[in-house]
């Protein structure tokens, strides 16, 4: 944690209610225009907004973990982490969406309604499965992991006291905004599995010492995954 004096802390304060603000009420407004990509646009609204207060406040994105890659053997390094992301990506997905079958809080029979009426279009559909794999790696893993872990962590973290749970509350707090953010077309199942991912994500963020490429790279291959599964109507 950072010493934040009174008056900034003020100012991150209002920053934070003002992009959260940006983010709630662009998606209620693309909600009724274009719901299927309502979380893209309100997200690169909200990038934008962010975009604002790191120039006002002469910040850079290294800030939030985009890091400059120093040498051409530095990619390499980052794709064992980005891969240990994967694996605790689909390992807690995998593992909540069967302990809430298992405990009656939902079925993992057949394809969520929300999900189907999403990207119900995207079986056997190349062109559409080709929009969602760009719309996977820019707003969904470049993105959202800007937002959700390197921009929130980073503010949080900021007003947070120096105390042994501050760490935990720090990726908690975006772990459930990250979970609230997907329930909309998830559901109550969409919002605990992606909830536990995004804390799972979270930490990985923390342990790669706030390197914000593995979680980016890990988000983007799983989610290649899940799209390809669909577009193959594979039943995973």
């Amino acid at each position: 944690m950072t010493t934040t004096t009174p008056r900034r802390a003020t100012s991150l304060i209002i920053e934070l209610a003002i992009v959260m603000a940006v983010l709630v009420s662009t998606k209620l407004i693309f909600d009724q225009i274009a719901w299927r990509f309502a979380g893209p646009i309100s997200l690169a609204f909200t990038l934008v907004t962010i975009a604002g207060f790191t120039i006002r406040h002469k910040e850079s994105w290294s800030s939030f973990g985009l890091r400059r890659l120093k040498r051409w053997w530095s990619i390499p390094l980052v794709l064992p982490q980005a891969l240990i992301g994967v694996g605790a990506i689909l390992a807690v997905g995998v593992a909540t969406a069967l302990a809430g079958d298992a405990l009656g809080f939902w079925s993992t029979e057949g394809t969520q309604e929300g999900v189907e009426d999403r990207w119900g279009n995207i079986v056997g559909n190349l062109p559409v499965y080709l929009m969602w794999m760009a719309i996977g790696w820019t707003s969904a893993a470049f993105g959202e992991e800007i937002f959700f872990r390197g921009y929130l962590i980073d503010r949080i973290s900021k007003l947070l006291p120096d105390t042994r749970w501050a760490s935990f509350v720090t990726i908690l707090i975006p772990a459930l905004i990250f979970g609230i953010a997907h329930a909309y077309y998830q559901g109550i199942r969409g919002l605990i599995v992606t909830g536990l991912i995004g804390l799972a994500l979270g930490t990985l963020y923390l342990v790669n010492k706030r390197n914000l490429w593995p979680n980016i790279i890990a988000h983007g291959l799983v989610d290649s995954l899940a799209f390809t599964a669909m577009y193959l109507d594979l039943d995973i």
